[in-house]
């Protein structure tokens, strides 16, 4: 008789268990989403899109978000109108557990704001990027861009002071002249004559030891042009 007892509670626990799994299966199955919105911006630097627009995107299409299930929102759709967006390099947007829309948002990365019109950034891929409405990238401004010109050579450029601390905090201002380019510093007044984007690590390194030297020698002042152009050495004019 025991041993009956004992299949009998083993039977009890089975049937137990796949009531369990059956109804947790079906309420997984007929959650909803909710209206709350979990967003999460990967480069925290600036918000060239506000969540608010974000949220838009993501319930687009949706007369209601509470009241569809889980399985038949297309996330794969909800990505592609996020990237989209021209502010947005890449997105990822999923369903959490209980029931909210998550989605993590990478920002593309403006280097430097091009003066034209209208006005442009390029981004750290080369490529061109509109003005946010809502923020502003702390970025140098470039000028001497015609409408139709190849921007290659100033990517180049603007990605090897982007990538550089000491230049990324000093340059403020690019101008380009042809394939030529001259810039301009946050605190010295005179004007950078680097040439063609050419052997720039050369060129910066010099740079960087004649400015230490001349901030060693309170020696900057006195100077209206510094030209990197020539090979291995920095050829100054004064004021």
């Amino acid at each position: 008789m025991k041993k009956y007892f004992n299949h009998i509670k083993i039977g009890i626990v089975l049937l137990a268990l796949v009531f369990l799994y059956s109804f947790s299966n079906s309420r997984n199955k007929n959650r909803t989403v909710s209206k709350q919105s979990d967003i999460v911006f990967l480069n925290d630097e600036g918000h060239f899109i506000t969540r608010n627009t974000v949220n838009k995107l993501l319930i687009q299409n949706e007369v209601d978000t509470s009241g569809v299930p889980k399985e038949k929102l297309a996330l794969n759709r909800m990505e592609q109108s996020l990237v989209a967006n021209e502010m947005v390099q890449e997105a990822d947007v999923y369903v959490s557990v209980t029931g909210e829309i998550g989605a993590k948002i990478r920002q593309r990365t403006p280097i430097a704001r091009v003066a034209s019109n209208p006005s442009f950034y390029i981004d750290a891929e080369g490529k061109k990027m509109p003005l946010s409405p809502v923020y502003a990238a702390r970025v140098p401004l470039v000028t001497g861009v015609g409408d139709k010109s190849d921007i290659t050579k100033l990517y180049k450029l603007s990605e090897f002071i982007y990538e550089d601390e000491f230049l990324k905090k000093n340059i403020i201002g690019i101008h380009q002249k042809k394939d030529h380019f001259e810039l301009k510093l946050r605190t010295e007044d005179f004007v950078i004559l680097l040439g063609e984007a050419e052997k720039l690590e050369a060129k910066f390194n010099n740079f960087k030891a004649f400015y230490q030297k001349g901030l060693h020698d309170k020696t900057l002042g006195k100077y209206k042009a510094v030209n990197l152009s020539f090979d291995n050495q920095v050829v100054c004019t004064k004021k």
